[in-house]
C-alpha cells in the first residue's frame, strides 16, 4: 500500500501512524530540515508547450499566464500554478518555528512531506499541558503547514492531543484566532501570523476551562443519541443511510467502553467522553486508503471538519 508520507522526522514516541525517523530531543533546524525531508526547495518555471511545424522543427512556446512547480532536488512536477501563485518553501515551514523554540519554549515533534512534496507540515509542542479528573493530560501544539497543488492554503492552528490515546482536536482560543489560513495569492508572513494566533496562557486557559466542563456534563442516552444524530444527518438515499447508521454506532461503542480512555473518570459517560468517541473514529477508526490518507483528513479534510463540528455541537451542550 503506497504512504502519502513521503518523509517525516519525530522526537519522542512513535507516532500513531508508526512512520518517520527518530530523533533525539532539542535537534537544530537544519537536522530537522534533513531528516523530515524538508531541506528541498520549491522551483518555478514557465509553462511550455511545442508547435508542431511539419518537416521542420517543432517550436517551444511559453504560456505567461501560468507557471509549473517542481523539486529542486528530484525535478518532479509538484503543480501547475497561475503566475500570481505565491510559493511557501519547505524551509518556512521549519523557520517559522525558530523564536518560537528558542525564546517561547516551543518544541519540534513531527516534521514532514506528504504526497510527493506537494504538502508540507511542522507540529510543535507549546509546553502547555491541563489533567482532567486527576489521570487524564491534554497537551497544546501548533501546527503550521502548506501545500503547493491548490489543496490547502498554508494553515497555523493550534491543536490539542489527548496523551492517553493520541485524538488531536483543533482548538478555539478566546483573545485570538484558532486557525489563521494565508491564500497562495497573498504573501505569507510569520510574524502576523503569531500575532493573529494570539498564542498565549490566557487562551489555553479558557480552553482547559471548557473541557473541564464538558468532563463534568453528564450524558442520558437520549442526548447521546440526538448528538449522533445531529453530527451524522444521514442523506435521503437509503445506502447512504445505512452507512451513517453503521457510523452512528461505531462512535457509540467507542463511547460506551470500547474507546481508548473511555473509563476513566473524565470520559465515562460525559460530553468530554462523547467528543473524544468522535475524535478517535475520526483518528484511528474511519475507513481510509491508508494510516496516512486518515491523517491527511484527520488535520485538514473531512475528518478535521467532523470533529470541528463535533466540538462545536458538545460545548453547546454547556448551554
Amino acid at each position: 500500500m503506497s504512504h502519502q508520507i513521503e518523509t517525516m522526522a519525530y522526537t519522542g514516541a512513535t507516532p500513531w501512524h508508526g512512520l518517520g525517523k527518530s530523533l533525539s530531543p532539542a535537534q537544530p533546524l537544519e537536522v530537522w530540515a534533513k531528516q523530515s525531508g524538508l531541506s528541498f526547495h520549491i522551483v518555478e518555471t514557465p509553462v511550455r508547450y511545442a508547435v508542431d511545424h511539419g518537416d521542420d522543427p517543432d517550436i517551444t512556446i511559453s504560456y505567461t499566464d501560468q507557471k509549473v512547480l517542481y523539486r529542486s532536488d528530484t525535478k518532479v512536477a509538484l503543480s501547475v500554478v497561475s503566475n500570481r501563485y505565491q510559493v511557501v518553501q519547505p524551509k518556512e515551514i521549519l523557520e517559522f518555528y525558530r523564536d518560537l523554540t528558542e525564546m517561547s519554549g516551543l518544541e519540534l515533534e513531527t516534521a514532514g512531506v506528504m504526497k510527493g512534496g506537494r504538502k508540507l507540515w511542522a507540529l510543535a509542542k507549546t509546553g502547555q499541558s491541563t489533567v482532567i479528573k486527576g489521570k487524564d493530560r491534554i497537551d497544546g501544539y501548533l501546527l503550521l503547514a502548506t501545500a503547493c497543488d491548490g489543496s490547502l492554503a498554508t494553515t497555523a492552528q493550534f491543536t490539542s492531543i489527548r496523551v492517553v490515546c493520541n485524538n488531536t482536536l483543533a482548538i478555539a482560543l478566546s483573545g485570538g484566532r484558532n486557525v489563521v489560513k494565508v491564500p497562495h495569492s497573498t504573501t505569507f508572513e510569520p510574524d502576523r501570523v503569531k500575532q493573529e494566533l494570539g498564542f498565549s496562557a490566557p487562551a489555553w486557559d479558557d480552553f482547559r476551562y471548557r473541557m473541564k466542563k464538558l468532563a463534568e456534563r453528564k450524558l442520558g442516552e437520549h442526548d447521546v443519541e440526538a448528538y449522533l444524530r445531529n453530527l451524522f444527518q444521514a442523506p435521503a438515499a437509503e445506502a447512504s443511510k445505512l452507512y451513517m447508521d453503521r457510523t452512528m454506532r461505531q462512535v457509540q461503542r467507542l463511547y460506551d467502553g470500547q474507546g481508548r480512555g473511555a473509563e476513566l473518570a473524565s470520559a465515562k459517560g460525559t460530553a468530554f467522553g462523547l467528543l473524544n468517541a468522535v475524535t478517535e473514529f475520526v483518528d484511528h477508526q474511519r475507513r481510509a486508503k491508508s494510516v496516512d490518507h486518515r491523517l491527511d483528513s484527520a488535520w485538514f479534510g473531512q475528518g478535521a471538519a467532523l470533529k470541528a463540528k463535533a466540538l462545536w455541537l458538545t460545548t453547546a451542550l454547556l448551554e
